[in-house]
């Protein structure tokens, strides 16, 4: 080993980038496991291209992944990165604006042949590693390809199949420029490839070529090391919002002790949910691939009034499909979930890019007075309690939830403190198991307190009763035109969602001030950002606050008491302002909004710069 000098870093963000073809995805989530282990702070974002397979080494090709680690606890992905690795002349042209100047670019020179530089639209003769253009960054060049087949001279293997190995170069040279033990990918490997031995060989040396260049190579005189984070104790793994999301219905599962039916259609990005859950047979998970969207709802529908947890996830355009079968759900009233993973629309739109952009569909998407309790995920690991909440009030209150996630939140990832089964707060179900005493009938929609009915699973003795989405007679369940009974069912239907606001924590302030200047009120996934921004301004001592909606509908009681105690309320939404429309016509508040609609995150920077304008 050389003796070159390790330079002490507090965090990184690493941009990861080629073409779809060259796992850069792969490379990432390897990087970030890795990263986890050792214990820095973490968030990713990763950035796929909307074409399966678009032209090799053309800009709408490029496929990336930003990592950003940290010895303090950190909230985002990172405004702008430290390191991007460009594997070919799209991924530096169009990645490039997101590095910081003096930044480091690691390009593979193979990917800047005559051939890339045109894909990638540069004028004849141009070569952005040649000309000077890159002055302000730290350049440092390659051959990224032509040292995966010298590493892999001595396998017997076609060219293609040595080239595939390549990201595996680019992840071992980041393994030694930042100070880290390969073990973690030797691992993942040996499992991924044990019963294809060449592959594995061929991976594996190549992973270790790439750390010896770096060891060897005279233009890097210095490594990086970022030491463990400061976080609380306990057992960390990391975890994507997909992954959380699923294992928060299992868990939820289990402590109801109610069985989860998944009926539902692939759709990008919400797929993942599908694939994860098919694997956990063993907790009495079953999933249903439909043959469309109409048909999972319909099937998870039947699931629910089978006496299971029907559930169904979906994109924005599903939503559309599904809404005339999540009306049949709020008129059964019937417990089921309906999963939003969101990206952005309209139509097919941005299928492969993050938007906050269904709240009003979730709110008002279907026909007739048709109202669903909304609940919503802040980051990738609070899917898992959120998804945990939103199966609690669909069981208790018997009604459907809509739960929104976005494709931030889905494909991210952050480090994810186990919970233990005994700290989930149990969920009580309960089945009506026959008439009582004095009943000569069974009521259908004779209601509680809280104006839920009682759950009946067919096949009860005596519970025989009408089901179908024509408007049910008060308490008896018959078949009703009566137009005094509809106004009447209408209401107790918006009532008993109104009523759930008794039964959810009240909303608390995430950080800041109880009275101040500026209160800055978010959802989803624009929570690490203006918590960031937030947490800079008050270091400032700025009157500053940050409040995060999990509960959308209904909101928490003391939600217009917070909104009243600040000069100035400032509602970022990737979207065109939906959430700000709600708070403004339910609390009469002059409510101010940031909105970026570009298919990713809004940045730290973008809100500290707003937030200043209204102090």
């Amino acid at each position: 080993m050389s003796n070159k000098s390790i330079q002490q870093l507090e965090d990184v963000v690493i941009k990861f980038a080629g073409d779809s073809g060259d796992g850069m995805q792969l490379t990432g989530t390897q990087f970030s496991n890795n990263t986890a282990l050792i214990g820095n702070d973490l968030s990713t974002f990763p950035d796929f291209p909307a074409e399966i397979r678009a032209p090799q080494g053309t800009l709408p090709g490029v496929s990336g992944f930003q990592l950003h680690f940290s010895s303090n606890r950190i909230f985002t992905p990172g405004d702008a990165c430290d390191v991007l690795v460009a594997m070919n002349a799209a991924a530096l042209k169009a990645n490039l604006k997101g590095l910081k100047k003096g930044g480091i670019i690691i390009a593979n020179t193979d990917g800047f042949d005559a051939k890339n530089l045109r894909l990638a639209n540069y004028p004849d003769g141009v070569n952005p590693l040649e000309d000077g253009s890159l002055a302000d960054y730290q350049l440092h060049t390659m051959d990224v390809t032509k040292m995966t087949r010298e590493a892999l001279k001595d396998i017997n293997m076609g060219m293609k199949e040595k080239d595939r190995a390549k990201n595996m170069f680019v992840l071992g040279f980041l393994y030694w420029l930042y100070d880290r033990d390969m073990e973690s990918t030797v691992n993942f490997l040996t499992d991924k490839f044990g019963k294809k031995p060449e592959i594995l060989d061929s991976n594996l040396k190549v992973l270790k070529a790439g750390y010896n260049f770096a060891d060897t190579v005279e233009a890097f005189t210095t490594r990086f090391k970022v030491e463990k984070a400061r976080m609380e104790p306990g057992t960390y793994r990391s975890i994507t919002g997909n992954t959380a999301l699923s294992y928060g219905l299992i868990a939820a599962s289990q402590k109801a002790n109610l069985p989860v039916f998944l009926g539902t259609y692939p759709i990008t990005p919400a797929s993942d949910i599908l694939h994860e859950l098919s694997r956990y047979k063993n907790f009495g998970i079953r999933t249903f691939q439909a043959e469309d969207e109409i048909a999972g709802i319909t099937a998870a529908i039947g699931a629910s009034y089978g006496g299971h947890m029907g559930v169904t996830t979906t994109s924005g355009p599903g939503m559309a499909l599904k809404g005339e079968a999540m009306g049949l759900a709020v008129m059964l009233e019937i417990p089921l979930l309906i999963i939003d993973i969101q990206r952005g629309g309209p139509s097919t739109g941005l299928p492969t890019k993050t938007e906050q952009s269904d709240l009003l569909q979730a709110y008002y998407g279907r026909n007739g007075e048709c109202p669903m309790p909304v609940i919503a995920a802040a980051t990738p690991s609070d899917c898992f309690n959120g998804i945990y909440e939103a199966f609690r009030i669909a069981i208790q209150h018997m009604t459907p939830v809509i739960f929104l996630s976005d494709g931030y939140i889905a494909n991210g990832a952050e480090p994810w403190r186990f919970p233990k089964s005994a700290d989930l707060p149990p969920i009580a179900v309960k089945f009506k198991e026959g008439l009582d005493e004095g009943e000569d009938q069974f009521l259908p929609y004779q209601r509680d307190e809280n104006l839920v009915r009682p759950w009946a699973v067919p096949g009860t003795p005596g519970l025989e009763h009408r089901i179908g989405g024509l408007e049910k007679q008060n308490i008896t369940g018959n078949v009703s035109y009566d137009p005094e009974n509809h106004q009447l069912m209408v209401k107790i239907r918006q009532e008993k969602v109104d009523r759930i606001a008794e039964h959810i924590p009240l909303q608390k302030i995430e950080v800041g001030p109880e009275k101040g200047k500026v209160l800055v009120l978010g959802w989803g996934s624009t929570y690490g950002a203006i918590k960031s921004a937030v947490l800079e301004l008050l270091g400032e001592g700025h009157q500053v606050a940050h409040a995060h909606l999990r509960h959308l509908r209904p909101f928490p009681k003391n939600l217009a008491e917070i909104l009243h105690s600040f000069d100035h309320v400032l509602i970022p939404e990737i979207n065109n302002g939906q959430l700000i429309k709600i708070i403004r016509d339910q609390f009469l508040i002059n409510a101010q909004g940031y909105n970026k609609i570009m298919g990713v995150p809004i940045t730290k920077g973008e809100l500290v710069a707003r937030i200043r304008e209204l102090l």
